[in-house]
């Protein structure tokens, strides 16, 4: 797609996204230049896996306002990716559903889990946890992250006309998803809100503002960073899946 065009039609869903209240605007910005990239690199075909992501996961996301942060987290892997379409199309558009299906996993994982009445546990240690720990998983929640990662394969599938993103693209999403989960686990810094009385992802929690208390992981790797590495080794596995 030609950039200029790219650029106004993803200008206008960022735009629509601050309006209602889904991105913040620095969010709004950030979204405007992944979603330009996405539309250069694979056209209306990323265009609307990238659609697919972030329409469903403002859906199971409890209505948070997404910031630059996190629009970068989750979607800077697949802005990337889609670029390698420029010279191979099918490429970018597998990379893009590979990102986005992981990216789609862990926030359905976390939105639908959240309902869960089974409490969490660990993936490395199988221990139970309060709700809302990093790392922390349940059934509920990995069915959760099935279906976000089976909706964005099946998008990229459809527009892409690649039956076999289907699975694949499931799978890595499913795998970004539990990598998300291990690594918050091991090296997610881990911290808590005194305000609220919860754990929490970050440093300032998001809920009410308040400095959170540092209790053990690495203090510098937030969510966030989590978010954007489980995304990007999703997008690189769907990449080696093309590969022939």
């Amino acid at each position: 797609m030609a950039p200029p065009v790219a650029a106004l039609a993803a200008g206008a869903v960022a735009l629509l996204a601050w309006r209602t209240r889904s991105l913040t605007g620095g969010g709004a910005a950030a979204g405007w230049l992944v979603g330009s990239l996405v539309l250069v690199g694979t056209g209306w075909a990323g265009g609307a896996v990238l659609a697919a992501f972030f329409v469903s996961s403002s859906v199971v996301g409890r209505g948070e306002r997404r910031d630059e942060r996190q629009v970068a987290a989750n979607g800077a892997p697949a802005a990337l990716g889609a670029l390698l379409g420029l010279h191979e199309p099918a490429l970018g558009l597998w990379v893009v559903t590979g990102s986005l299906a992981g990216a789609a996993a862990d926030t359905w994982a976390t939105g639908i889990g959240a309902r869960s009445r089974t409490a969490p546990r660990l993936l490395l240690l199988g221990q139970r946890v309060l709700p809302g720990t990093s790392g922390g998983m349940t059934p509920l929640g990995c069915a959760g992250a099935s279906m976000g990662a089976l909706l964005v394969a099946a998008t990229g599938a459809a527009t892409g006309g690649a039956p076999a993103l289907l699975p694949i693209g499931t799978l890595v999403g499913f795998a970004g998803m539990l990598a998300d989960s291990a690594l918050g686990a091991a090296w997610q810094g881990r911290f808590h809100c005194p305000a609220c009385d919860e754990p929490s992802d970050w440093r300032v929690h998001r809920r009410c503002g308040s400095r959170t208390l540092w209790q053990g992981g690495v203090r510098w790797l937030d969510n966030d960073g989590v978010n954007l590495a489980a995304s990007a080794l999703a997008g690189a596995l769907a990449g080696l899946a093309w590969l022939p």
